[in-house]
């Protein structure tokens, strides 16, 4: 609540000086980041803001509408990691801006585009833990195969010929896995021409796997 508090107080100024269309688009802003409904949205940023003079306490607001900001560009990139999300903020801010779904302050912007993949993951922790009801993988074996295997991301493909594939299976748990077996997807997707194929799987077994590719 204390850092809703902080972000308001940061919105207000701005909300205040705003002409009637630059509001709406701080509003849709507030309301994204914050989840109020608009109405209360409105009377928040219509009270008389109070002005915080020490930079620290500058610098909290500023981290705190950072990581808002993030947690939504995040959902928009349908949760990745903090290393495609990375490649994936500057288009973006750029079309959410473009359609009027962020209106960013200059400052939050040129952080967002600033940003590394180790400090995206380290803000975005707590978001994680809340979608994925603090799951923890098993360690063991599959997390020494997992080390192994080099991650790419799409960010670091040179123009490709057809044929190179990124493949990723989906689990349909709900959001929240318990014991049992669920639902797959196996998604194999060409990266020079975009073609996509996706196949339902039973389980996750072995020969599941090698039946869908």
């Amino acid at each position: 609540m204390t850092t809703r508090k902080e972000l308001v107080a940061a919105l207000q100024l701005r909300y205040g000086s705003a002409t009637f269309s630059e509001r709406i688009r701080i509003l849709d802003e507030f309301v994204a980041l914050t989840g109020y409904h608009r109405k209360h949205g409105i009377r928040l940023l219509r009270q008389e803001p109070c002005v915080t003079k020490t930079v620290r306490e500058r610098s909290r607001l500023y981290d705190e509408a950072l990581r808002l900001a993030l947690t939504v560009l995040w959902e928009a990139g349908d949760r990745v990691c903090g290393k495609r999300l990375k490649a994936l903020i500057p288009k973006l801010v750029d079309a959410m801006e473009r359609h009027g779904h962020l209106d960013l302050d200059p400052v939050i912007k040129a952080k967002l585009l600033q940003i590394s993949a180790a400090t995206i993951d380290r803000m975005l922790s707590n978001a994680r833990l809340q979608i994925d009801g603090q799951r923890k993988r098993r360690k063991g074996v599959g997390s020494a195969i997992r080390r192994s295997i080099p991650v790419r991301t799409f960010a670091d493909w040179r123009d490709p010929p057809p044929g190179f594939f990124e493949i990723d299976m989906v689990e349909h748990c709900g959001g929240s896995k318990t014991d049992g077996e669920f639902v797959h997807t196996l998604t194999l997707t060409d990266i020079a021409s975009g073609w996509t194929e996706c196949v339902s799987m039973r389980t996750q077994a072995l020969l599941h796997a090698g039946d869908a590719v």
